[in-house]
């Protein structure tokens, strides 16, 4: 099932272990005293982004380490197969071809099975491109021949995480297009609130499923269609439903309008998707233009990802210092901290890509996994984080590295304001890498007058330890193209780090489980008393549902 070594098995990784014990000892601020020029020697600038991981706590003469480790994993092949479409999602027997979304002017189409991949792809997304833009011109309306105020994105998981982020992430340019809003949570909550402040006649759905089964989508889609029914009548369902989903029959019953279906193939994953006609609400949102600027900023990624060596290459550095942290200094999370309100959601749509992705324990052959896989991704923005859980990282004894994201120009055309957060996440970089010793903490204690003894007994509380391990990616703006190359980034880290690990990135077989369960559950919820044959706790969960209704 599986022809290639994984990481564990490699030269290259014993290596790493035998250099593991001496960089756990060792502090970021000696590896700065060591080399004058570390900056230089640890950031890459590329594709328009700049990747410093001189506060990562890895010396100089251990990146060939990685890159050899990248060899003997014949990490170049692999990404290649992902490329033109080899079965690498082996567990499902699929291609694996998210890139083919972005794929733009390429030498030669991209042939699959006989099938070519780029025409197919080329003229769905000019189905879904010339929708979108008339739904904002207008040309596209509503039951009562008015244009849509309001378009509701109704999906879960990579069905609502990536356009709900993307939408947010480049409101900057949603000039001239409608309100875009993204419904995922089964409880009702998300619906009901955007539904109590909507005009029926001037609102557009579009359902986001690619079976058209998914639990939280169809429940919520159904409530949007009685909500709009009621209001006008059964005959103006087509018009104001559109769906991105496979499964032609269920559209039908639904009254999903016959020209407002678009596709999606099994070669895209859920967290992948983004690229396809899930994003025709972003599309909506942004405009023709606009979207086909981020598909670019993917595909310049791709190429980036494609053809830098090594250590040049920004999808394999982030990859590479991941597994570092994780499997070599025990740091278990990834703090993903953006300063920049507009990527309030940009952490929440990595926790999908990575943990969906590489939240694995068995290796591809079926075996487990010898090192632990994956971390535990979450985050917020920055200036927020700051005075909420900084506090946990600065000084308390759980411990993580951290991705801080920096544009240099305001989203909101507040220049100032946007200076101060840039100064902030400096600050707060030079801070974790460097903390403050109990000598500097003194020094600055007597300079305010305090007394001997009540700076030792401060001292201890003030002390930061430092040596907390970050990057900083930086970059001119958050826009269309830029956003591109950030989501492809850490999709090709996902892949990097899944071929490190030995794992599959493109299943997902962890979620199903659940499903499953809930289905025998619902019809408990009402009838508790059906119950007799499950655990103890969950007869006495669905107990207390009972007792509370009445």
């Amino acid at each position: 099932m599986n022809n290639y070594p994984s990481g564990a098995d490699c030269p290259a990784w014993k290596q790493l272990a035998g250099a593991a014990p001496a960089a756990r000892t060792r502090t970021t601020r000696e590896l700065f005293a060591a080399d004058d020029e570390r900056f230089a020697h640890c950031s890459v600038e590329a594709a328009g982004l700049l990747f410093d991981y001189s506060r990562q706590r890895v010396s100089a003469e251990l990146l060939p380490v990685f890159a050899q480790l990248a060899d003997q994993l014949q990490l170049r092949e692999r990404i290649a197969a992902m490329f033109r479409g080899d079965t690498v999602n082996t567990t499902e027997v699929r291609a694996v071809l998210h890139t083919a979304l972005r794929r733009g002017g390429a030498p030669a189409p991209l042939l699959v099975a006989g099938q070519d991949i780029d025409a197919l792809v080329r003229a769905e997304r000019e189905r879904m491109l010339a929708f979108a833009e008339g739904v904002r011109s207008g040309a596209v309306y509503s039951s009562s021949d008015q244009p849509f105020s309001l378009v509701i994105n109704i999906g879960i998981g990579g069905s609502d995480l990536g356009p709900a982020m993307a939408v947010e992430a480049l409101r900057q340019y949603t000039a001239g297009g409608p309100r875009v809003a993204c419904v995922s949570n089964v409880d009702g909550c998300q619906l009901a609130d955007l539904l109590a402040l909507a005009d029926p006649a001037r609102t557009l759905f579009i359902i986001c499923s690619k079976t058209f089964t998914t639990l939280e989508t169809r429940t919520n889609a159904l409530a949007a269609r009685a909500w709009l029914r009621a209001r006008l009548g059964a005959a103006a369902v087509p018009a104001h439903f559109a769906a991105v989903s496979v499964n032609a029959r269920a559209m039908d019953e639904f009254g999903v309008h016959p020209e407002y279906r678009f596709a999606m193939w099994d070669w895209v994953g859920g967290r992948y998707s983004i690229w396809s006609s899930i994003g025709v609400s972003l599309a909506i949102a942004i405009g023709r233009a606009h979207f086909e600027a981020f598909l670019h900023g993917a595909a310049a990624m791709d190429r980036h990802f494609q053809e830098a060596p090594w250590l040049q290459n920004l999808p394999v550095l982030a990859a590479m210092l991941g597994i570092w942290n994780i499997n070599f200094l025990d740091l278990p999370t990834l703090a993903i901290l953006p300063y920049d309100q507009r990527l309030a959601r940009f952490s929440a749509y990595l926790q999908q890509l990575e943990m969906e992705s590489n939240g694995k324990s068995v290796r591809l052959d079926g075996s487990p996994a010898p090192v632990p896989t994956c971390p535990v991704i979450w985050g917020e923005p920055g200036n927020n984080a700051q005075h909420s859980f900084f506090q946990l990282l600065h000084q308390g004894s759980p411990r993580a590295a951290l991705d801080f994201l920096l544009p240099v120009i305001s989203s909101c055309d507040s220049q100032p304001a946007q200076d101060l957060a840039i100064a902030n996440c400096l600050a707060q970089a030079e801070a974790f890498a460097f903390g403050q010793g109990a000598a500097a903490v003194a020094a600055d204690l007597h300079r305010q007058g305090m007394a001997p003894e009540r700076v030792a007994e401060l001292l201890p509380h003030k002390v930061h330890a430092g040596n907390r391990p970050s990057t900083l990616l930086m970059f001119p703006r958050v826009d269309p193209p830029t956003l591109g190359k950030l989501i492809a980034l850490y999709e090709h880290k996902v892949l990097v780090q899944s071929v490190v690990w030995g794992i599959n990135a493109f299943d997902q077989w962890g979620v199903e489980l659940g499903k499953r369960l809930c289905d025998t559950i619902v019809p408990l919820v009402k009838q508790p008393r059906l119950a007799r044959e499950l655990s103890s706790s969950l007869r006495g969960a669905l107990k207390f549902v009972e007792r509370e209704r009445r």
